[in-house]
């Protein structure tokens, strides 16, 4: 699959983008272990989704199509052990939330990925739970995939994370759900993404905040609930991007999640100066919703770091774009989190941004931008769905982007080309 965006139009009409992501893989893992039957609308049509259904299929979880709604019948805690090897694809939310699934259940299971995923290190989840009593193998001293899980007999405590991860956090809920006794008492550094939380709750599981921990007890079955899922603010990025940094633009984008542990891409925008109005705020299944409006601005850079990495890390490449259509410096700092996704982010979004005529600095935790230089060129996404559309909406207010291989698109947005050509 390559993309090609070349410039000369505005970005103007109304769209909606596919369902959130995060969203997704939680109401099928979450209705698939709990109590009941549910339907979920919205439910992101994507690889990475599809894996995690293809998944809790195996774990014998039924789900069917219901004209629009996917429809789950729940195992009511007990989960099925798998006869088949537990294919991730692309998805580390799959790995990840699902090692902590499995290893609250009593049985064994195998979970895989493709040479991207097998890459990527999953001792931050395989650690805490071992200490809570599983048993785990797995390559390079136990680090890196496949994971060869024997679930069963957990007990909950104390865990510190040494980073702000919502894969980190909802793998441990999940393997608690299914411990033997014990209470989670979980603290990170800065606060993540908290939809497994809000879930979880809405399912009637009890939770607790007590100062900067999350309190969990051991035991506890969900009960299954419908879910609406927003459109994903992670996916709407890309839109905001393309629309505040192409002349003559006035888009509104749709149904979109706004989640306040999820949505600093909004607020760096508008910090440089973009002009994005909320329209119609919402609640959707516990989830905040609006239509964003934004418009084509001057923009200027800005520092991002500290607390704000958490909510919008996912998003450095969209805004690194951003940052080099606007006036100034732009600092990008504590994020060396962004290294360790499906490619090392930092590093690929500095060659790219060179690539295209961008004067940019690599730092160990980020980057410095400066702004006003972006001519546009050949980039190589390096299999990476975020790094590929970032530097195609850039296409749209410069000479022009192609993006040779950009297959990992599918993983998330499989629509994405036409939608940007849809509103152009």
């Amino acid at each position: 699959m390559k993309l090609e965006t070349r410039p000369g139009r505005p970005l103007r009409g109304r769209i909606r983008v596919p369902g959130d992501k995060s969203v997704s893989h939680r109401a099928l893992m979450f209705n698939g272990l709990g109590r009941g039957e549910a339907r979920i609308e919205g439910l992101l049509d994507a690889l990475d989704v599809k894996a995690t259904a293809t998944c809790m299929r195996r774990l014998g979880v039924h789900l069917a199509r219901r004209g629009e709604a996917t429809v789950v019948r729940g195992l009511g805690g007990a989960l099925k052990e798998p006869t088949q090897v537990l294919d991730c694809g692309n998805s580390g939310t799959s790995m990840r939330l699902l090692a902590g699934l499995i290893a609250g259940q009593d049985l064994f299971a195998v979970l895989t990925g493709d040479a991207s995923l097998n890459g990527r290190p999953m001792g931050r989840v395989a650690d805490p739970l071992r200490a809570m009593g599983a048993r785990i193998d797995a390559r390079e001293g136990g680090t890196r995939p496949p994971l060869a899980i024997r679930g069963g007999g957990l007990v909950a405590g104390a865990y510190t994370s040494p980073v702000a991860s919502a894969q980190v956090k909802s793998c441990l809920m999940l393997a608690t759900l299914g411990a033997r006794e014990g209470t989670l008492e979980f603290r990170e550094p800065t606060r993540s993404r908290d939809h497994t939380e809000r879930m979880l709750r809405a399912m009637g599981v009890v939770l607790e905040e007590r100062g900067d921990a999350l309190l969990l007890e051991a035991g506890q079955v969900p009960e299954c609930r419908d879910v609406i899922v927003p459109g994903d603010v992670s996916s709407a990025a890309f839109f905001l991007v393309a629309a505040a940094i192409t002349p003559g633009s006035d888009l509104v984008v749709e149904n979109v999640g706004l989640n306040p542990t999820r949505s600093g891409v909004i607020d760096v925008l508008e910090a440089m100066g973009a002009r994005i109005e909320v329209l119609d705020r919402r609640d959707a299944s516990g989830e905040p919703v609006g239509d964003l409006r934004v418009l084509h601005s001057e923009l200027k850079g800005a520092r991002v770091e500290g607390d704000l990495i958490p909510r919008l890390v996912d998003e450095i490449p969209a805004l690194a774009i951003a940052a080099s259509f606007a006036q100034g410096e732009s600092v990008f700092a504590d994020a060396a989190e962004a290294r360790v996704k499906e490619c090392d982010r930092i590093a690929v979004t500095v060659s790219g941004l060179r690539t295209c005529g961008v004067e940019v600095e690599e730092r160990p935790d980020g980057m410095v931008v400066q702004g006003g230089g972006f001519s546009g060129g050949s980039i190589e996404a390096h299999h990476d769905h975020r790094i590929a559309m970032a530097f195609a909406v850039a296409g749209c207010a410069s000479g022009g982007v192609q993006v040779p291989d950009a297959s990992a698109v599918a993983t998330s947005f499989p629509s994405f080309s036409e939608l940007l050509e849809s509103c152009r």
